[in-house]
């Protein structure tokens, strides 16, 4: 449990003048730096939720530095953008860049990112051969840690992509299971947007769904640059369904909200965490975006909890807009570091990436969401999947996902 004084401890960073910039290079005279990159998409469809991300970790190193934390040392926070103009959203050959940038300096000792797992896709072989630990707050795609990819994706053969959120074997089943027990939803069309999230969520959705009697009526593929999905949408249409489900991230879904809007208004529409966060709201709009069902893969955090509320309460004070649910996890994210540094630093070992990922590895870290630790792949071990419904608030911002996305429930485990 973290109390009202403790709280006021590590949320009082905003007092730090300098300690930590957007793309860090901060230097502390007396202590030695710990370097930490944080790897997210800043260009492209899904900056607004990858900005509140960062600040959720730029809270947390920035609380450490001023209560001296890690006696010692102090942490730089570097971020790295891995959305391209070109690609309109994450580009994972810049993931990849990032983070053979990240590997080819040694002051590197962890990392948080990245927010998409096309990216994670892209960086884990090259940060697995480079020993260096990432801790995602938001990839969901569970062949990164599968044990079946390893040869691809860990070629090590020790655990370095860990995450804050569960995977899609879990958020994408899971909400077939509140669909069809909780919507009594029969029949149902499935697109995605072609990206490694999307086709792997809408695979695990579709899959789940079909055991649960649903009846697919067909599955698309969108382009995230095209412009024009009316073609499916009118498809779709003629097909008298109950619902859609859509496997992907904003830059097609904000376009696919408008569309569906004018051409299926009453149809129920739902999708993962692609279409949660301040981008859908912002990029979508309302009324289009109204009514649409998300999951979140992690417990509920952002409302009705003391914690998460003081949370939310000096995000706000700091940065002058609402986090989002992945704000905390990414907080968190960053805590599980800042406890592997400080474990590490206590040891008298060295302070490297080996010694690092060891930490983090064994994590067992008291946190909003709960206490964090990691299987032997590097999962968390909370499967909990969130669902939430976007329901207008006219006395809030039009994207503040906190009042606009309400918390419907625990999603039915399979």
């Amino acid at each position: 449990m973290i109390t009202r004084r403790a709280a006021a401890r590590l949320f009082a960073g905003s007092a730090l003048a300098g300690a930590i910039g957007a793309n860090g290079g901060a230097a502390f005279a007396a202590d030695k730096v710990v370097k930490v990159g944080i790897n997210l998409s800043f260009t492209g469809a899904d900056a607004e939720d990858a900005d509140r991300m960062k600040d959720g970790a730029v809270m947390a190193f920035e609380a450490a530095n001023q209560a001296n934390a890690v006696p010692g040392y102090k942490f730089d926070l570097v971020s790295f953008d891995d959305g391209t103009a070109t690609a309109g959203q994450y580009d994972p050959a810049q993931a990849a860049t990032n983070a053979r940038k990240m590997v080819s300096d040694r002051g590197f000792v962890a990392a948080i990112g990245p927010q998409m797992s096309g990216a994670g896709k892209a960086m884990a072989p090259i940060l697995s051969q480079g020993d260096l630990a990432i801790i995602t707050p938001s990839s969901t795609n569970p062949d990164i840690t599968n044990p079946k990819f390893a040869e691809q994706y860990d070629p090590s053969g020790k655990p370095i992509y860990f995450r804050t959120v569960t995977t899609d074997a879990y958020q994408g089943p899971n909400m077939a299971n509140f669909m069809a027990e909780k919507l009594d939803v029969k029949t149902i069309y499935i697109l995605d947007d072609s990206g490694a999230y999307g086709v792997g969520l809408a695979d695990a959705f579709e899959a789940q769904a079909k055991k649960k009697g649903m009846q697919v009526a067909g599955r698309d593929r969108l382009d995230p640059k095209a412009a024009d999905y009316t073609a499916v949408l009118t498809k779709i249409k003629s097909l008298n369904l109950q619902a859609i489900y859509y496997g992907g991230v904003a830059q097609a879904g904000v376009k696919l909200a408008k569309q569906a809007y004018d051409i299926v208004p009453k149809m129920i529409k739902a999708g993962g965490d692609g279409v949660y966060g301040a981008s859908f709201l912002s990029g979508g709009g309302f009324p289009a975006v109204e009514g649409w069902y998300a999951t979140v893969a992690s417990p509920h955090l952002t409302g009705g909890d003391q914690r998460a509320e003081q949370f939310v309460e000096a995000f706000r004070g700091r940065f002058g807009m609402a986090p989002v649910d992945y704000s905390i996890t990414s907080y968190d994210a960053a805590l599980v570091i800042i406890d592997a540094v400080k474990r590490v630093a206590a040891s008298g070992k060295p302070m490297n990436r080996d010694n690092v990922r060891n930490a983090i590895q064994t994590a067992k870290v008291p946190t909003i969401q709960g206490t964090v630790s990691f299987d032997k792949y590097g999962d968390l071990a909370d499967r909990t999947v969130s669902v939430f419904q976007i329901k207008k608030d006219p006395k809030a911002p039009l994207d503040d996902a906190t009042k606009q996305y309400a918390y419907v429930g625990v999603a039915p485990q399979s």
